[in-house]
């Protein structure tokens, strides 16, 4: 099959929408993740609004802290979700989370009394079970700068305030969070698996809609190898497998030449939208799909 190689025109900077107050959003996931979309919801409410038809299923094949999925199920916009996640320690959580020992991992958290010393005591462990690994994780996102699982990442020093390792652990909060997406659990799949394969397994479905944030390492971009264990993609691969999906999709990236490239290859929509980092800097991420006419 040959790939698209038609044109279109690039975006206008000054075509863009105010910074959204990350403060005004329902916080659901469990993770402090890094590059996470919370900033992105109200967006994404619009995105689905926009379609014909309410979407029977979303499917997020690089779900990480999953904040779309969870927003896309507990506000009822979608049906269902499925969740697609490659890496082990995250997968983990959420396999507890929507598995037999989520009640467990809240208590664990909620009981958890942090400090150096204890939080050392759990991370040796070497061999956990699968809902030992999820908690690890969860201590590991909340003590480590930045929230960042990837080798090498270290631990908060002085943290907020200078609280330290303490600084955003928030144990009540966390529970909490658990235990509301328990109560939506029927309505989500996770797969432990590859989001590029779950893209082939669903490209016929028209009832699916795709929320697609991969790592942002295309065009020489660090950040994807510096906060994610799994951060290698074919981005062109994604681009060719995006265009054949029946359902329709949202796409975000880093602002950056070679991502414009290939979403002109591929006859796709581009819009920059503000954001702002975790160092509170106003800067643009990029919006991919097929038609971004609901953007405003």
């Amino acid at each position: 099959m040959s790939r698209a190689t038609t044109q279109i025109p690039l975006f206008p900077y000054a075509d863009v929408t105010r910074v959204v107050n990350i403060a005004s959003i329902p916080q659901r996931s469990p993770f402090r993740y890094p590059g996470g979309k919370t900033w992105l919801v109200p967006h994404v409410r619009k995105w689905l609004a926009s379609l014909p038809t309410k979407p029977v299923t979303l499917i997020e094949p690089f779900a990480g802290g999953a904040v779309v999925s969870l927003t896309a199920v507990c506000e009822g916009l979608v049906s269902h979700a499925i969740m697609v996640e490659l890496d082990d320690d995250v997968a983990a959580v959420w396999q507890t989370i929507l598995g037999d020992d989520g009640d467990w991992l809240a208590e664990r958290i909620s009981t958890f009394q942090l400090s150096c010393e204890s939080a050392r005591e759990v991370l040796s462990d070497d061999k956990p079970d699968l809902k030992t690994r999820a908690f690890q994780t969860i201590l590991r996102n909340r003590i480590n700068h930045g929230g960042i699982l990837a080798p090498g990442s270290g631990v908060t020093k002085s943290g907020e305030n200078g609280k330290g390792i303490t600084s955003r652990w928030y144990p009540e909060t966390l529970k909490y969070r658990i235990h509301e997406i328990i109560k939506v659990k029927d309505k989500i799949t996770f797969v432990h698996g590859d989001g590029l394969a779950i893209l082939a397994d669903y490209r016929h479905d028209a009832d699916a809609v795709f929320f697609i944030d991969p790592p942002y390492t295309a065009g020489g971009k660090k950040a994807g190898s510096r906060l994610y264990t799994h951060h290698q993609l074919d981005h062109d691969e994604l681009f060719f497998r995006t265009r054949l999906l029946t359902g329709d999709f949202l796409m975000t990236y880093d602002v950056a030449d070679d991502v414009i490239k290939l979403a002109q290859e591929y006859s796709f929509s581009v819009k920059p939208i503000p954001m702002k980092n975790t160092h509170n800097n106003t800067m643009d991420e990029l919006l991919v799909g097929r038609d971004l006419c609901w953007v405003y």
